[in-house]
Parts: structure tokens; C-alpha cells; sequence
């Protein structure tokens, strides 16, 4: 049996899921192949990813040329696009799905972000999402914004199942956990079944240290560098176990409900002088998820070293926050602005790939 860094890994009980999603990996079989040689069990998507991915070479154009037969609006062009890939993913993923018994085997595809301060638009995307793809091992992506919160909460009384993305701070991650347990409370009360309910919250990572590191810069403090990002995540972690636990939670586990897992994002190192796989290793642990970029993947099988480290050090991490505050770092203020501006960098994206698509329809319909 083969024993790479990726199969110890998810030995210790993460599950490693890619951060993308390609008509051009779906197709080739790249994707098939992670799965098989990379322990590759989830697959998240994002507006920038699809961005991406349609604007290099041509894999979509001739759907592109069925879709503009009936359809001429944008995003609803780029709707019919992404919603194949994301099927085609899920069929592909669905015997991880089947044989661990709804733990893994997930493709995530997020509503429009355009819609992140709209709670009620959020709700009616994330329905129309999953009742179009109609597969049970589908994620559907809403953002942790205030206004997001009571969707991801109405979203599960609903049962369905969510991704909860962009978090940075501990006190929203407090509240999706809420939001996750009113609506699972809901769901029993509505004679629903929450053990077919999945969920998971995305925990964004190597950003924080992005925007600490610039701050202490400007303070002179390289000592507290590359320190914020682990710390911040392990105590998430610190919550979960607290939150999943006690009376309140037994009474749901007691139905058949899975706890909704932290998802470690954005893990792909952006600081050269840090490890290229410090943000896999500094957080590895049971009932975790780590969604990790193509490259990240191959890094990690290549040099990736193991042991259980998201529980280890707690007290020190509790410590960075004293120190960071010491320095004169607001923490709060850190975590609002890495929101505000992941919502906004997610609807530039959105913008830029509806404007691909555009530039493309009226060169095809002109054609």
C-alpha cells in the first residue's frame, strides 16, 4: 500500500480537498487522478477560480455556442457553464461520497457574490443552486457577512447543505456555528432528517498573516511575522471542539447530525521567506479539512511532514493575540478588512468573468 505525506495525512483524520475546479481537469482526467494518487476527496470552487479557468484556451466554447442558441444573459450563460463542471464533479466524486457515508466526496459552488448583503437573495440562490445540480453531494458557498449569517442558518432549517466561506475571525466563526445549530434545530423541530446534512466552515488562513505582516511592518515588528495566521486558526479550532460538545450538541448528534467541520482556505503560502507548506502542516488534526491548491498538493506529497499539530501550542497561540495587541495591532479591525475585501475581490471576479463572457457571446454571435 502506498504511504505518501498525503496518506499520513489523512490518516490523522483531514481531508484534503482541491481548491479548483477545471473543465480542463474534469476532462482530462488530471482531476480523476487526484482523487486516486492524492487522497484528493472534496473540490471547492470560487467566482475567481471560474474566472480563471474559462478565460485560458477554449474547453467552453462550444457549449458557449449551444447556451447563446437560447440564452443571451451573462451570468445565466455562465450559470449553464460552471453548472457542468460542477455536475460532472459531483458525478465523479460520488463514490467518495457514497463510501464515507456523506463525510467527503463534495464539489462546492458559491452564489453569486454579488449577493453577499442580501439575505434573502442569498436564500433564493442557494435553493435554485441545489435543486438545479440535484446531486446530495453537492456544497453550496455562502459568505459569512452579516447578512449571510441568517441565510446559512434558514439554508440548513431547509436541508440543505453549505460551505460557509470567508471567515476570518473567531468571533463570526462563533456565530456561523450558531447559524449552523439554530438551523439544524429547526430542521429536527420540522421533522427533518439532519444526518443528511453537511456542512463546513471555511476558515481563511495565509491571508491573515498577508495583512497582519503588512501592519507590523509599518511597526517595525518582525518578530510577531508569519505568527497570527496558525494562531488564529488553532484557536477556531479550540472553539469548535467546545461548541460540538455539551448537551445542546449531544441532543443533535443524538439525531443523526454531523458536526460542521472547520475548513482551513486559502493554505498556499504567499510570503516566500515563509514554508511553502507551513499552512498544511502547522494544522493538521482530526475533523479538519484543508482545501489546497494544485501546487500546495504537490508540494505537500513532495516534502509534507506529519503529525498532529492543530491542538498543539494552544497556549502560545493565545499569547500571539496578546502580543499583537501589545504591538499596537488591532486584531478586530484586521479580520473586518480581510472580509470587506475578500466580498469585494470575489465580485470583481464575478464582474471580470461576466465581462469575458460578453466580450466572447458577441464575438461568437457576430461570427
Amino acid at each position: 500500500m502506498p504511504d505518501t505525506p498525503l496518506d499520513r495525512l489523512s490518516a490523522e483524520g483531514q481531508s484534503v480537498w482541491l481548491d479548483s475546479i477545471s473543465r480542463q481537469a474534469l476532462r482530462s482526467g488530471e482531476l480523476a487522478g487526484m482523487v486516486r494518487d492524492d487522497d484528493v476527496v472534496g473540490v471547492t470552487s470560487n467566482p475567481t477560480i471560474f474566472q480563471k479557468a474559462m478565460a485560458e484556451g477554449d474547453a467552453y466554447d462550444d457549449q458557449l455556442r449551444e447556451v447563446l442558441e437560447n440564452e443571451r444573459d451573462p451570468k445565466e450563460i455562465f450559470y449553464a457553464l460552471a453548472h457542468a463542471d460542477i455536475t460532472e464533479g459531483c458525478d465523479l466524486l460520488r463514490p467518495v461520497w457514497d463510501e464515507g457515508d456523506g463525510l467527503d466526496g463534495y464539489i462546492s459552488w458559491e452564489v453569486d457574490p454579488r449577493f453577499a448583503n442580501d439575505t434573502q437573495a442569498t436564500i433564493d440562490e442557494a435553493k435554485r443552486l441545489h435543486e438545479w445540480v440535484d446531486r446530495p453531494n453537492l456544497l453550496v458557498k455562502i459568505p459569512a457577512t452579516k447578512e449571510g449569517l441568517p441565510a446559512i442558518e434558514e439554508s440548513i432549517a431547509k436541508g440543505r447543505a453549505i460551505n460557509v466561506t470567508l471567515i476570518f475571525g473567531l468571533e463570526r466563526y462563533r456565530e456561523v456555528a450558531e447559524a449552523y445549530l439554530r438551523g439544524l434545530e429547526r430542521l429536527v423541530e420540522g421533522g427533518g432528517d439532519p444526518s443528511k446534512i453537511a456542512s463546513v466552515a471555511s476558515f481563511f488562513v495565509s491571508r491573515v498573516d498577508t495583512e497582519a505582516d503588512k501592519r507590523l511592518e509599518k511597526l517595525g515588528n518582525k518578530e510577531l511575522q508569519g505568527k497570527l495566521a496558525i494562531a488564529n486558526a488553532k484557536l477556531a479550532y479550540e472553539a469548535y471542539k467546545e461548541i460540538f460538545a455539551g448537551d445542546r450538541w449531544e441532543a443533535l448528534k443524538a439525531k443523526g447530525a454531523s458536526p460542521q467541520r472547520c475548513l482551513w482556505a486559502s493554505t498556499s503560502t504567499k510570503n516566500p521567506a515563509y514554508r511553502d507548506v507551513i499552512y498544511v502542516e502547522e494544522l493538521i488534526g482530526p475533523e479538519t479539512v484543508n482545501t489546497m491548491p494544485i501546487q500546495t498538493v504537490k508540494d505537500f506529497q513532495d516534502h509534507g511532514r506529519v503529525e498532529r499539530t492543530i491542538d498543539k501550542d494552544v497556549d502560545a497561540a493565545h499569547q500571539v493575540f496578546k502580543d499583537l495587541e501589545a504591538a499596537g495591532v488591532d486584531y478586530e479591525d484586521v479580520t473586518n478588512t480581510l472580509e470587506l475585501e475578500g466580498v469585494e475581490k470575489f465580485k470583481d471576479s464575478m464582474h471580470e468573468l461576466l465581462a469575458g463572457i460578453e466580450a466572447k457571446r458577441d464575438s461568437m454571435v457576430a461570427a
